[in-house]
């Protein structure tokens, strides 16, 4: 019998047709600076556009910044802007902002400037006070057993993550999924602030982040998202395609609440394949728009929801993109709020407002977009995804 083999060790092997060639990993390419210098010509119907919509919702942004460098680097500018008052007019303000902003066009790390723009609204829903056969759906306030967890000093990675748990023994754990919330029923330990009548209307509530609520004396309460569980948001929609149940095109808003309510005996199914689950606090509206991440209302078509790795909160936005009917979109917006989905740094979700209306412009949106930030002309930019902007 001859001897058994020896194994042939790759690494120390001469190439011949027996030994295999360890292939070379080629370097990865650095990511592209985020920012990259424009001219106000750049920016398609610059010049058109109803600037003057956006101011107020540019001095809401100045007395909200909260962020030390940010609010730094625009105190002069916001100062400036409140001196000018509340109604500057359109050509006035345009003065403005040419004058004391330079417009910096959002690249991805891949040096595409192209990215995904989504649309959201304030939907209004049916409920009560009171829970019944026909309003069983509860909407919780932040539960009593909820932790924010803050790693950031020990962990710097963690910053930007929305860390939730819970107390068991002496472990920390995850909180609670959607899935299991809904088991615990009555023994959720959170306060009920309402109860809606539907839950595929009340889950897309959750997903907006905000809403309102109709009751049956025709008054309306405001419920404003209040905190989170810590779980990533996972799309309804794309399961639904991977399960052959609907198209790319028909997994608009409307359509998927068409396929819930045709499949009622797989709605459980259906919505806990999102695990993340929002909790709410009650809120006077006043008349204004919902408040955002940023904590002012926000201004039907004037606002989007960002990545706040990539763009601030709080500053002006300039965004372009072409709707569903082929009609072009572009104007100045303001980045005043933030979303579990909205990650990246060419992605954007456009606040269209309230009601159904709005809600049929946002359920249809899935639009390749632009994006320009407008920056104060002499304040250093704010390093995105670790790295240093080019201009």
């Amino acid at each position: 019998m001859p001897p058994a083999a020896s194994p042939v060790d790759a690494s120390s092997c001469p190439v011949t047709p027996v030994c295999p060639v360890k292939p070379e990993t080629p370097p990865e390419a650095p990511p592209a600076p985020a920012y990259v210098a424009a001219e106000w010509e750049a920016l398609p119907q610059w010049r058109s556009d109803r600037i003057e919509e956006a101011w107020p919702g540019l001095i809401a942004s100045c007395k909200a910044m909260r962020a030390p460098t940010i609010k730094a680097a625009w105190q002069e500018v916001c100062d400036a802007a409140r001196a000018l008052g509340d109604k500057p007019g359109a050509e006035a303000m345009r003065s403005f902002v040419e004058s004391r902003l330079r417009p910096l066009e959002l690249n991805n790390a891949d040096g595409t400037k192209e990215g995904l723009i989504t649309g959201y609204y304030e939907p209004l829903i049916l409920g009560s006070r009171w829970k019944s056969a026909k309003n069983a759906v509860p909407v919780h306030a932040v539960p009593d057993d909820l932790l924010q967890l803050d790693l950031g000093e020990v962990y710097p990675e963690t910053k930007t993550l929305r860390l939730r748990g819970r107390i068991e023994g002496r472990k920390v754990l995850p909180y609670w999924s959607r899935a299991q919330i809904e088991a615990k029923g009555d023994a959720f330990p959170a306060k009920v602030l309402l109860w809606a009548q539907d839950p595929i209307d009340f889950f897309f509530l959750q997903v907006q982040g905000s809403g309102q609520v109709q009751l049956s004396d025709g008054s309306r309460v405001r419920i404003a998202y209040a905190d989170q569980n810590g779980h990533p948001y996972k799309s309804i929609g794309r399961w639904l395609i991977d399960q052959g149940e609907l198209t790319l095109p028909q997994a608009s808003a409307q359509g998927i609440q068409k396929w819930a309510r045709e499949n009622p005996q797989r709605l459980s199914e259906l919505l806990n394949v999102n695990p993340s689950y929002v909790f709410f606090r009650e809120e006077a509206s006043n008349g204004e728009g919902p408040k955002g991440s940023l904590g002012v209302p926000l201004t039907a078509a004037r606002a989007i929801a960002v990545d706040p790795r990539s763009i601030p909160l709080g500053v002006p936005v300039f965004i372009s993109f072409t709707m569903p009917d082929g009609k072009p979109m572009q104007r100045l917006v303001m980045a005043q709020d933030t979303g579990g989905a909205i990650r990246g740094r060419v992605r954007a979700d456009f606040f269209w407002g309230f009601g159904a209306e709005a809600g049929k412009l946002a359920g249809q949106m899935r639009q390749q977009g632009r994006i320009w930030v407008l920056w104060p002309k002499d304040a250093p930019l704010p390093v995105v995804d670790g790295v240093k902007p080019a201009a």
